[in-house]
């Protein structure tokens, strides 16, 4: 029992530390476009999102209970197979964090479960269904309906603000721009907090510490939510800089509508229950919000790369959770080497993020390349049906000044002009 009590307390330190990885990685969910918009500036903007998110935590208990109740049918599972699936989570969002890519950590946490588990126990062990329902369809249909959204509320945006002062509209989408942000912290502390506490819960019902079926004791909230907390305010840079430059460039309209959409997708899904991606909701929203203004481009290479990491979660945390599962099958000693394998892994990830640092005070330039990659079809197809934005619409009808200066060419001096340039002029004479 002493041995089983220790491992629990392993599980639920590693749990909380998944916890602060997930809020450092999807930090750039709610504010990447307000930073790269200027509405915030980046310390700010961390610090806001992060208070938000301990809040949200309370707020809700619906995906903690999908995930402690719902996944993996809790008969005959054992500790050790949540602590596999924790590694495999933790692992996989250091790998996309290091990268800079804005991948799904509530997937890295569901893949990790599954491969620690059918390791364990074969696949059997896994609710098919539930995972269809509540994991793998809102992973497809929570982007696009989010993107949808906030392409269409950009293109409703400029076309009732185009007769309006660009600049009076900037400063007031820059205010509703904050609003939304922190709509979005909020929400994501309400869905991705509780997968922590689904995580720590079921491992109490694994031990015996808690009845099948229980909800999350207050202590359980609590700390998951300050995991959360604190990781956000950290800041996962690397991601901040991709979401917020490196898919599109936004305008404060493109960055309220994106954030808008965004939070109501995800507190609507957490309402009900759906372990969603934050990640991809609010990436989908941002690429929707881009694409809604005529002449603008989404970076589809750096979008591309984003795809595959989403699909590469789930089987990468999946074959890492197995791998970690095989280990510590074998007796303590596995379950030593498989935490010093984590730590080890961690060290490495955290020592080559060294070798290029981003932080608050490189976050907001342009990603270098990005604006030499062009528009493609989806964007021109889609640019050429949209409203134009605010600023040609203003440019249109305001005189633009003109340096005539500009518009003389320059006239080569009698020492350098050529001494054949007029055929009528004998050679030597000057002007």
């Amino acid at each position: 029992m002493e041995h089983i009590t220790l491992l629990l307390a392993i599980v639920i330190v590693t749990a909380l530390v998944f916890d602060f990885t997930n809020g450092f990685h999807d930090t750039a969910n709610a504010m990447a476009t307000t930073i790269s918009t200027g509405a915030l500036k980046p310390k700010t903007a961390v610090a806001m999102s992060a208070v938000l998110n301990l809040v949200g935590a309370f707020l809700s208990v619906e995906v903690a209970k999908t995930i402690s109740g719902g996944i993996i049918n809790e008969d005959g599972l054992k500790t050790e197979v949540i602590f596999a699936a924790l590694v495999g989570a933790i692992l996989w969002n250091l790998v996309t964090w290091l990268v800079g890519l804005p991948s799904s950590s509530s997937h890295a946490l569901f893949g990790g479960l599954i491969g620690a588990a059918v390791m364990s126990m074969g696949w059997s062990s896994v609710n098919g269904g539930t995972v269809v329902t509540k994991v793998l369809l809102p992973a497809v249909a929570a982007p696009l309906v989010a993107g949808l959204a906030a392409m269409l509320a950009t293109r409703l945006t400029y076309r009732i603000s185009r007769h309006t002062d660009e600049r009076a509209t900037s400063k007031g989408y820059r205010a509703g721009q904050i609003a939304s942000a922190g709509l979005v912290s909020l929400a994501h502390g309400t869905n991705d907090a509780q997968k922590t506490m689904g995580i720590i819960t079921l491992a109490l019902i694994t031990g015996g510490v808690l009845a099948p079926g229980a909800n999350p004791p207050l202590w359980v909230i609590v700390s998951a939510g300050l995991a959360i907390a604190m990781g956000t305010y950290l800041g996962g840079w690397r991601i901040i800089r991709t979401m917020g430059k490196g898919l599109t460039e936004l305008a404060p309209q493109q960055g309220f509508t994106a954030q808008t959409s965004a939070a109501t997708a995800i507190l609507a899904s957490s309402h009900i229950g759906f372990s969603l991606s934050t990640t991809q909701v609010c990436s989908g929203a941002v690429m929707g919000a881009g694409l809604g203004r005529k002449g603008g481009v989404v970076r589809w290479s750096t979008a591309t790369r984003m795809f595959v990491a989403w699909g590469l979660t789930l089987p990468a945390a999946g074959l890492v959770g197995a791998g970690a599962e095989y280990l510590t099958k074998q007796g303590p000693w596995g379950i030593g080497l498989t935490a010093a394998l984590l730590i080890g892994g961690s060290a490495v990830i955290w020592k080559l993020s060294r070798r290029e640092t981003v932080d608050h005070t490189s976050v907001t330039p342009d990603t270098p390349g990005a604006a030499e990659e062009p528009a493609g079809v989806i964007t021109t197809a889609i640019a050429a049906v949209s409203p134009p934005p605010v600023a040609a619409v203003a440019e249109a009808g305001t005189p633009v000044p003109v340096d005539l200066k500009s518009t003389i060419p320059a006239i080569p001096s009698p020492a350098t002009a050529p001494a054949a340039a007029d055929p009528a002029r004998p050679a030597g004479a000057t002007l």
